[in-house]
């Protein structure tokens, strides 16, 4: 495949023209449930910098919930937690209590400090609520959220669960990053061939009893249909449990509108997954 190629592949704002109004829908949509929503701890610090806070949103007062983590997207280099609040009322309404996590951008750190970062946030809640945890993430969030997956949790420390993200959902994630190099993507990245697959969750060592669904849009590219067919199959013959998972007509902005209805597939599958951990 071109350069060229690869360019019009994962430039998602150039093929989904409409792209502004979504997000702005996105925003508008989240500010809305912040402020009715009572049972929320905002803001959050886990690590030194401004942007790496949690927002803790639970299904009501009571402490006593399962624990699922987003991670929201933007090719590392954009957005926010305060764009995806609104997606929490759906986890809530089916009993899990859903944090948000903020990470510092590209350039002004290293897609490996971003890395770090999540894994941070992750040993946060753990030594916070002491509970596993079901991460889930949109875009480069997928891409993070296959990175708690496969990560060796007794490395960062030893009184950890090494099971401690035994689960996630990947929602139009990436999982190779190689191909991203020749593209404009790239730009604040400024990945190398070595730093982009040393930074691919796709090939590390996974550990034992994993299970990772990789949703995508029907309408998404054929790069990123190929991405998560990719670690469905790869993973699943290193022994985790995997499935490819297609939402129909969707593009890679509207394939997060199914998280705002309770009972919706995906929904549904996400609360399974964490009252799995209980």
């Amino acid at each position: 495949m071109t350069a060229l190629d690869l360019e019009a592949e994962y430039n998602n704002r150039a093929r989904v023209p409409e792209h502004p109004g979504i997000i702005a829908g996105w925003k508008e949509s989240a500010a809305a449930f912040r402020a009715s929503h009572r049972d929320a701890e905002l803001g959050i610090a886990y690590g030194p910098s401004a942007r790496q806070t949690l927002d803790i949103f639970w299904p009501g007062s009571s402490r006593d919930a399962p624990l699922a983590l987003f991670i929201h997207g933007g090719y590392w280099q954009a957005l926010d937690p305060s764009h995806f609040s609104h997606l929490a009322q759906s986890a809530n309404a089916n009993g899990v209590v859903l944090a948000l996590c903020g990470y510092d951008l590209c350039p002004q750190v290293r897609l490996a400090e971003i890395i770090g970062q999540v894994r941070a946030s992750a040993l946060f809640l753990w030594k916070r609520y002491g509970r596993k945890i079901v991460a889930s993430g949109h875009s480069a969030g997928g891409h993070l959220t296959a990175c708690l997956l496969a990560t060796d949790w007794k490395r960062y420390d030893a009184n950890t669960p090494e099971d401690l993200v035994p689960s996630g959902l990947s929602i139009s994630g990436l999982f190779d990053l190689t191909p991203l190099v020749p593209t404009t993507v790239n730009n604040a990245l400024k990945l190398d061939h070595a730093e982009a697959a040393r930074n691919s969750p796709l090939s590390w060592p996974l550990p034992d009893k994993r299970t990772l669904d990789a949703w995508v849009g029907g309408a998404e590219s054929s790069e990123y249909l190929r991405q998560s067919r990719t670690v469905t199959d790869e993973w699943r013959a290193r022994g985790a449990e995997t499935a490819y998972r297609e939402i129909k007509g969707a593009n890679h902005f509207t394939v997060l509108d199914p998280l705002n209805d309770p009972r919706s597939e995906i929904s549904l599958r996400f609360a399974a997954l964490s009252h799995a951990l209980r």
